[in-house]
């Protein structure tokens, strides 16, 4: 199933308004959540197709979230992308080790961000269609 509903995660306003007029520009339906513990609860009740989430945040940090959703058995087939201002390579490495799918650094380079989302809609693509699957 191609993504189209995308959760934002991020304390910044600025941030927020930046990233969905990116994705609602490129026809996404998006929704958003200021910190990792407001996430949890609206992945819960309305679970997203995508979720990008920034690291630095009041309550438990991004890497948290991401690991919570990795290891939910009832979510850990929503992909994260993780949006950050953290560009160590270190950053990268944990945050993937946690469970998200990719690692943008911000500012999120439009092109980019959507080449990300391209990428998991052709992965999952790949593989509902490999024989003896099922979805």
């Amino acid at each position: 199933m191609p993504i189209h509903r995308i959760l934002i995660v991020d304390d910044s306003a600025t941030e927020r308004y930046y990233l969905t007029d990116i994705l609602e520009r490129n026809g996404y339906s998006v929704s958003s959540a200021e910190t990792g513990e407001a996430a949890l609860l609206k992945i819960r009740a309305d679970k997203p197709e995508l979720i990008l989430m920034d690291v630095v945040m009041p309550g438990p940090n991004g890497f948290q979230v991401t690991r919570a959703i990795a290891r939910d058995t009832t979510l850990q087939d929503v992909p994260v992308i993780i949006c950050s201002s953290k560009s160590q390579e270190t950053d990268r490495i944990w945050g993937l080790r946690q469970g998200a799918k990719d690692y943008l650094v911000k500012p999120v380079d439009a092109a980019a961000l959507l080449a990300c989302i391209a990428a998991l809609d052709l992965a999952e693509l790949k593989r509902s269609a490999a024989p003896g699957e099922s979805s």
